[in-house]
């Protein structure tokens, strides 16, 4: 080996035992422009009325989802947002299926009609139940009468689904243990687990105020599982489950950007 060659190496080798001292890492910020999935540009305002909604009595869901919405667009929305009474398009359904049933030729009386519909009424409607309600946006000209009667704004309404649910499983969890050597070690431990929580199911539905006609749909899913002993109130749920929901939401109609952070090494 030449004393070139033995100089070359030594070098290379210095070089390689100083360099990790001298890099520097940089943290910096960056953020990525997602484009809305909607074009609200020929509206100036935006309604957000009511929803059909069921699952859990704990909470009035529909009121509920009707104040956030309008609370996120205020501040996230470029659309004036119009304040008016919450509707429930639940009662609006059956106020239409009222008026059709005084106007057809009468029946003999059914003497559990009453009962019945006393306890349609005050039981919450499940998944099953509404969808027979979901022709409500369908029907063009209610929904065009509506716009003209607020200036023919962009209409979000839809479905909101929210209730309980019990969950069995095995379920992977961290702890803490002492090792051979006497240090304190997190392992995995895997363990059967009865877990209840909440589940929400929203479909947005926007409809063009000055049409009556659906322009986008939208449709979600999120669930949240807690202990079982673990007592958490159904409506600290919900909105723990709508936070993951919003962004979205926002996103059909307004362009939104995502901050992430990136590493640079100098």
């Amino acid at each position: 080996m030449t004393v070139r060659s033995v100089a070359a190496i030594a070098s290379l080798t210095l070089a390689l035992a100083v360099s990790p001292a001298c890099v520097s890492f940089y943290e910096i910020g960056i953020e990525t422009p997602i484009q809305a999935k909607l074009d609200t540009s020929p509206f100036q305002r935006v309604l957000v009325l009511g929803f059909l909604s069921g699952g859990t009595k704990d909470v009035d869901v529909n009121s509920e989802t009707v104040r956030l919405l309008r609370s996120q667009l205020r501040t996230k929305s470029n659309l004036k947002v119009i304040d008016s009474d919450v509707i429930s398009l639940v009662d609006v359904v059956d106020k239409m299926k009222g008026n059709l049933a005084t106007s057809a030729p009468a029946a003999t009386p059914d003497p559990t009609a009453n009962t019945v519909a006393a306890k349609d009424k005050n039981d919450a409607k499940s998944e099953k139940d509404l969808q027979p309600y979901e022709q409500i946006f369908a029907d063009v000209a209610y929904w065009k009468k509506l716009g003209e009667e607020y200036q023919n704004p962009l209409i979000v309404t839809g479905v909101v689904y929210f209730t309980d649910i019990n969950k069995s499983g095995i379920v992977e969890t961290p702890k803490e243990i002492m090792n051979n050597l006497g240090q304190r070690q997190v392992v995995s431990v895997r363990q059967w687990l009865d877990r209840k929580g909440f589940a929400i199911a929203p479909k947005f539905i926007f409809i063009d105020g000055r049409t009556g006609t659906q322009l986008y749909t939208d449709s979600y899913r999120e669930e949240t599982l807690y202990q079982a002993a673990q007592n958490t109130p159904a409506l600290s749920s919900y909105f723990e489950l709508m936070d993951r929901l919003i962004p979205g939401f926002l996103n059909t109609l307004s362009s939104q950007k995502i901050k992430s952070t990136r590493t640079l090494i100098k």
